[in-house]
């Protein structure tokens, strides 16, 4: 078997990694998600045998390097967080060693410090007024301007009238954040109703884009905002799983109309990979009715009761 950039066999350990610095956080958070990966690929998923004493849930670090076709000691430094180089190359069979899809293995590119096609970032310039003319006149149809971060940037009457928690309450730090919204606004004031189901998917798009962003104090505070406000949050980070942004079905509610479904589709902004346009479009004809309805009464109660 070839092995590719393995350390040469009088090759000196290149230590601990230094305990500070955007490198070093980066690198730690690569060795959790190969770790997390690892963990979930069951030997026979690759055409191992299980044993019989194996107590490593998921492969051993040993059989992912014979997969991948590296040394056992790079592999482990690499899982530890040392500072050590990877290469495209090598990179793309640890990738297929693990299984990752196309999300996954383009996030580990990220994480690696190797281009992605798709980088983005949480932090982004002020929209242009003109997007703010476009979002106007996608109304009744909800849209808005949001970055990787789940910030609400901007966004137009009928996306007010159906998720006013994401437009409406701030978040720390002065944010409107549709993320926040859906994670601290309680199930009796909360319009988003089926938030649950795609709270994995929400903050696995965030993961992804967290990647080109480890180590970044902006970024950094806010999942530390986020991790201690929600412990659900805090569970489904702790995953290491990523996601693209896809288009969805979002349910809704309103006190004066009922529940609202409509298919959410999240498009780049040419120019600015760090914005999305979200648009809402109503998935049934009785949809399109009641946004219609709540984007022209917009001081109809959302809620029904008040606390």
């Amino acid at each position: 078997m070839t092995v590719l950039d393995s350390p040469p066999v009088n090759a000196a350990d290149p230590g601990p990694a230094p305990g500070s610095g955007r490198a070093h956080a980066r690198r730690t958070e690569l060795a959790a998600f190969l770790k997390a990966c690892r963990a979930r690929v069951a030997p026979g998923d690759v055409g191992l045998s299980p044993g019989l004493r194996r107590r490593t849930p998921g492969l051993r670090r040993e059989e992912v390097a014979q997969l991948a076709g590296v040394g056992v000691t790079w592999y482990t430094w690499l899982e530890q967080g040392r500072p050590i180089n990877a290469s495209e190359q090598v990179l793309s069979a640890i990738a297929r060693a693990l299984l990752l899809d196309e999300v996954q293995r383009a996030h580990l590119y990220r994480l690696a410090g190797l281009p992605a096609d798709d980088t983005v970032g949480a932090s982004c310039p002020a929209t242009d007024p003109a997007l703010q003319k476009v979002l106007d006149a996608l109304a009744p149809m909800p849209a808005a301007i949001s970055n990787r971060a789940y910030d609400i940037l901007a966004y137009n009457a009928g996306y007010d009238a159906l998720f006013p928690g994401a437009t409406r309450s701030v978040a720390p730090h002065g944010r409107r954040n549709s993320m926040w919204c859906a994670l601290t606004v309680p199930d009796c004031c909360n319009p988003f109703v089926n938030r649950d189901e795609e709270l994995p998917r929400m903050v696995g798009v965030m993961r992804a884009a967290y990647a080109s962003h480890v180590g970044e104090p902006g970024w950094e505070r806010w999942v530390r905002e986020l991790c201690t406000t929600s412990s659900r949050f805090r569970e489904l980070w702790a995953t290491q799983q990523v996601a693209p942004p896809t288009t969805t079905l979002k349910v809704f509610r309103h006190a004066a109309v009922g529940e609202i479904r409509v298919q959410a589709a999240y498009l780049t902004m040419p120019g600015s990979p760090e914005l999305y346009l979200v648009a809402y479009t109503p998935e049934r004809p009785v949809d399109q009715e009641r946004m219609a309805w709540i984007t022209a009464n917009p001081g109809a109660p959302v809620v029904d009761h008040q606390h």
